[in-house]
């Protein structure tokens, strides 16, 4: 289906439409949300909201872009803006004016990233996806966005640039810079952990 038929059908509030819309996208959503907040269960929450936001904003689609990337940014938006809640409770809890919920702060585990099932196995690449978790989280939000869109959804630099709204040339630099930061963190990480 075209981005015009989905975006006619959401209109039209067509049901069949709006399931398929959801079935194409639903996998690449989830996994742009997880690769910025790190926790499975609040990826699929943000998915849910996105399409929400997907059937109650359709009207303002002007088709300047793809649906894709409209959607990839949509993603995106919510969680920076879920990553800045869950920051501000942190530091209300860090002050005594929200009681901390162990639940609030979980580190989600990808169980198909798991495939091996030696304890040790599991442990180490526990280990290592939480200090690449670390790392990414430590780079500056634009980097962080520009990386995990090209390196876990497979966007191209160009897909990046119309979801970010910025030049090729940019994005370009900020994939080049998010490495050379997680190679710095990552080597600094490992050397502490000797």
């Amino acid at each position: 289906m075209s981005d015009r038929e989905f975006i006619q059908g959401i209109l039209r509030r067509d049901q069949a439409v709006f399931r398929e819309l959801v079935e194409t996208y639903q996998r690449q959503v989830i996994r742009t949300c997880y690769s910025l907040v790190h926790d499975e269960e609040d990826a699929r929450d943000l998915a849910q909201d996105v399409f929400i936001e997907l059937l109650e904003s359709a009207h303002s689609f002007r088709g300047e872009a793809r649906l894709s990337t409209w959607i990839y940014r949509i993603a995106v938006n919510k969680s920076l803006n879920h990553l800045k809640r869950q920051k501000r409770k942190q530091i209300l809890s860090r002050i005594g004016l929200l009681s901390a919920d162990p639940g609030e702060i979980r580190g989600g585990v990808d169980e198909d990233i798991v495939a091996d099932n030696s304890a040790d196995s599991n442990l180490e690449r526990k280990e290592m996806r939480e200090a690449l978790h670390f790392a990414i989280d430590r780079l500056p939000m634009n980097q962080k966005i520009a990386f995990t869109m090209h390196r876990y959804e497979d966007l191209s630099y160009q897909e990046v640039a119309g979801v970010m709204n910025l030049s090729l040339a940019s994005v370009e630099s900020l994939i080049h810079r998010a490495r050379q930061n997680l190679r710095k963190t990552l080597s600094d990480y490992y050397k502490g952990k000797q």
